[in-house]
């Protein structure tokens, strides 16, 4: 069973970057897809951005393309998501998910298992 943990959220202002990481427990971290969702108060949870189990494919929410990065290191069975230009409507809880498949997807039942989440609130 993967177990993942996210750290670096935090409070903001607007304009200014974080830094979340997700670190998997696990021997099948190199073989899986990973990706970050959010979900604000009252709202649905929406993917933010994914990445293959081998780093070379990425997607994004168009609300965050151009300001969020995703990444991962293998070797450290983690990823990241480099968060920049945050904007108050990036307030959310951010959580780590990963899939038993290579390739990424965008719906959140395609992901088989879950982080905590970390909360992100942006300040005007």
């Amino acid at each position: 069973q993967v177990q993942l943990v996210e750290s670096g959220g935090g409070l903001v202002q607007a304009g200014g970057s974080l830094r979340l990481s997700c670190a998997a427990s696990g021997r099948s971290f190199s073989s899986n897809a990973m990706a970050w969702f959010r979900q604000g108060s009252g709202k649905e949870r929406e993917l933010v951005a994914g990445i293959s189990s081998s780093g070379y494919y990425t997607m994004y929410a168009d609300s965050v393309k151009g300001r969020f990065t995703i990444s991962r290191d293998n070797a450290k069975n983690t990823a990241y998501l480099q968060m920049n230009s945050l904007k108050p409507e990036d307030t959310a809880v951010y959580y780590c998910a990963g899939r038993n498949l290579r390739t990424v997807a965008a719906a959140a039942r395609e992901y088989d298992y879950w982080g905590q989440g970390t909360q992100v609130t942006v300040s005007s």
